[in-house]
């Protein structure tokens, strides 16, 4: 089970409907008690502060993640959190030609793979994170996994 806190600092049309659907699949995949995590949607202005003070990277970006299990030092029951930029989304979602809510629910499902210590750090990480994250994406939209291609893969 998953719990998540859904929090907008910036606009987005998606309710927590649809992250109480990602909750409930991925909770079901990953957990056997009870972990809790918070997504927060910001701007890309905050976006971009905060990828510069924790990536040194001055732009924005999509996701970012922030595992509290990391250094295995702090035991809770709180995974950590997920900033989503939606402006980001809403640009890549036309970029790749797909709707906005598949972007929004596939980064919303790589910041919680994240936090649970996937990584696409090498090719093989990158290979079994991404069917992993299309998996799951599919069962919370209900649609037939996708195929990324290798310039979705691309890490910004």
């Amino acid at each position: 089970m998953l719990k998540i806190d859904y929090i907008k600092e910036a606009d987005c049309p998606f309710s927590k409907k649809i992250i109480d659907k990602a909750a409930l699949i991925f909770g079901k995949k990953m957990f056997k008690k009870t972990k809790e995590t918070e997504v927060v949607i910001v701007s890309d202005a905050k976006m971009k502060k905060i990828n510069f003070v924790y990536r040194g990277k001055k732009r924005t970006t999509d996701v970012l993640s922030f595992s509290f299990l990391e250094d295995k030092k702090i035991k809770t029951d709180f995974l950590g959190q997920i900033f989503i930029s939606y402006p980001q989304i809403k640009r890549q979602a036309k970029k790749y030609k797909i709707p906005e809510k598949e972007e929004f629910v596939r980064m919303l499902v790589h910041g919680l793979l994240h936090l649970v210590g996937y990584d696409h750090v090498t090719k093989a990480e990158e290979q079994k994170m991404f069917k992993f994250q299309e998996l799951l994406v599919s069962k919370i939209l209900n649609t037939c996994p996708s195929i990324i291609t290798e310039e979705r893969r691309r890490i910004k």
